[in-house]
C-alpha cells in the first residue's frame, strides 16, 4: 500500500519563531510519526534569495531552523529532510512547469499582486521593485511540490493559491505529455494556521514582532509580558476574541488548559497573570527541545550532515523522475530519434493517460497513441481523484474497458480491440 506523501518547507530568512515551531514544525515532526506517512521536509533557501539579499542571514537563518526541526524531534532516518539547493533536480524542472504555465495565471499571485497594489498607491509603476523572482516564484513552489509527487502539503491559510496553482501547473503538463504528476492537497491546521505577534498582526520576520522558538528563558519571559494587551483591570471580565496573548495559549494548550484559561478571561484574570500562565506553558514544552537545540547550533557540522545525506534521499526519487520528463518533452539522445523513424511499431503500443480539466470546471482524461490521437477519451469528472481513480482502473484491469462504457467512449477511428491493446501494454509495461 502506498504512503500518503507530505511535503513541508520552511524559508530560511530569519531565526524561527513561535508561529513557525506551532503552526509548521511541530505538526511536521508529529506528521513524520505516523507509519502510513512519508515525509519530505526541507530548507527553502532558494526562495529565501527573493526577499533576502544578505548572504550571511541566509545562512545562518538556514542553520537555525534545521537545527529547530531536529532540536523539535524530527528524526532524518525516518524523514527526507534535505536543503532546497542541494537537489538540482527542481529548479530544472521550475523551468519545465514555467514552459506549460500561463502569464495569466501567476498575475493573479498574492505576493506579485501585493506588490503592485502598494506601488499603485504609492504613485509608483506598478512593477517597481518587482523582481523576475518574485513574479515566478510561484513556478518554484509548484516544482517543490511535484519534483516528488507530494500527496498533502501543511500550509497556512493564506498559502492554498500556491497549491491551487500547483495543481494547475500539474494539470497542464499532464494534458501535453501524459501522466506524471499526482495533483498536490492543501492540509490546514486550522487551530495554528497563524499566530499573532507581540502586536497583535500575524506573527512575521517581515513584521519584526517574533517571538524566537529558542529565546533563553528569561528572554521568552520578558517577550511575553510585552505581548499588547487591552486596557482592562484586574476583575473586569476580559473578551478571548481577538486576544494574541489567548491564541497563542491555545496553539500550545490542551482542550482543558484552554477552557480554563477562557474561565480565567470572563472572571477577570489581570494580564500579567495571564502572561505568567502562557509563560509557564510555552516554557514547559520547550525548555526540554532548547538544550538539543544549543548543542546543534554549537557543532553546525553535524546539521550539514544531516542536510547532505536528506539530500541524497531526495534526489533519489527526483533523479529518476526528471529522466522520465526529459524524455516526455522531447530532450532525449538523438540516437533515440534515429532509432525511431524506421520502426514499425503500433500507434497503441507507446499510448499514454493526460488529465486535464476543461472551462466547464469538469476533470476529464484521455489515452492517446504516440501520435497525439485519441484513443479513449472519458467523460466529465466533479473531482480530479474520480478520474485518477478510474485510469488506475483501465492500467491495472483492461478486462474492464467495457464495463466502464458509460464514463468512456472510443476514439474515432478506433476500435475497442486497439484500446484493449493499449491499456494491456500499459499494464504489461507496469509488471516489468
Amino acid at each position: 500500500m502506498q504512503k500518503t506523501r507530505f511535503l513541508t518547507g520552511i524559508t530560511p530568512s530569519g531565526t524561527p519563531h513561535l508561529g513557525n515551531y506551532a503552526g509548521m514544525i511541530r505538526p511536521a515532526v508529529q506528521a513524520s510519526l505516523n507509519p502510513g506517512v512519508e515525509s519530505f521536509y526541507f530548507l527553502a533557501d532558494y526562495h529565501a534569495l527573493i526577499k533576502c539579499q544578505e548572504p550571511e542571514r541566509v545562512n545562518r537563518s538556514t542553520l537555525e531552523i534545521s537545527a529547530s526541526w531536529l532540536a523539535a524531534g524530527l528524526d532524518p532516518a525516518r524523514v527526507t529532510f534535505y536543503r532546497q539547493s542541494d537537489v538540482p533536480e527542481i529548479p530544472e524542472l521550475t523551468w519545465f512547469l514555467t514552459c506549460v504555465t500561463g502569464k495569466g495565471l501567476l498575475n493573479r499571485a498574492h505576493a506579485y499582486k501585493a506588490a503592485q497594489d502598494k506601488n499603485a498607491e504609492a504613485g509608483r509603476d506598478t512593477d517597481d521593485g518587482v523582481s523576475a523572482g518574485l513574479f515566478m516564484y510561484p513556478v518554484l513552489m509548484g516544482a517543490d511540490i511535484l519534483a516528488f509527487n507530494a500527496h498533502k502539503v501543511p500550509v497556512g491559510r493564506d498559502q492554498i493559491q500556491h497549491i491551487e496553482m500547483a495543481r494547475d501547473m500539474a494539470s497542464s503538463f499532464n494534458h501535453l505529455y501524459g501522466e506524471f504528476f499526482t495533483l498536490p492537497e492543501a492540509v490546514i491546521e486550522e487551530a495554528v494556521a497563524t499566530l499573532p505577534g507581540l502586536d497583535g498582526r500575524k506573527m512575521s520576520k517581515s513584521y519584526n514582532n517574533t517571538i524566537p522558538v529558542f529565546t533563553p528563558r528569561e528572554q521568552l519571559r520578558k517577550l511575553i509580558g510585552g505581548l499588547v494587551t487591552d486596557s482592562r483591570a484586574p476583575g473586569e471580565p476580559k473578551e478571548v476574541e481577538g486576544s494574541a496573548l489567548f491564541q497563542i495559549y491555545q496553539a500550545f494548550a490542551s482542550l482543558d488548559e484552554t477552557a480554563q484559561l477562557r474561565q480565567a478571561y470572563a472572571d477577570g484574570i489581570a494580564w500579567g497573570d495571564a502572561k505568567a500562565m502562557l509563560f509557564e506553558r510555552i516554557d514547559r514544552e520547550i525548555a526540554p527541545l532548547r538544550a538539543r537545540y544549543e548543542e546543534l547550533m554549537a557543532h553546525p557540522e553535524q546539521v550539514e550532515q544531516a542536510l547532505r545525506q536528506g539530500a541524497e534521499k531526495a534526489r533519489a526519487h527526483a533523479t529518476p523522475l526528471l529522466r522520465e520528463l526529459r524524455h516526455a518533452v522531447g530532450l532525449r539522445p538523438l540516437q533515440v530519434a534515429a532509432a525511431a523513424a524506421p520502426a514499425a511499431k503500433a500507434k497503441v503500443g507507446n499510448a499514454a493517460f493526460k488529465q486535464y480539466r476543461e472551462a466547464d470546471g469538469q476533470f476529464y482524461f484521455k489515452l492517446v497513441d504516440h501520435d497525439g490521437g485519441v484513443l479513449l477519451q472519458s467523460n466529465g469528472f466533479a473531482a480530479p481523484r474520480d478520474a485518477g481513480l478510474m485510469i488506475a482502473q483501465l492500467r491495472e484491469q483492461p478486462g474492464q474497458l467495457a464495463a466502464l462504457a458509460h464514463a468512456v467512449q472510443v476514439g474515432d477511428g478506433y476500435t475497442a480491440d486497439d484500446v484493449q491493446q493499449a491499456l494491456q501494454a500499459l499494464a504489461d509495461a507496469a509488471q516489468k
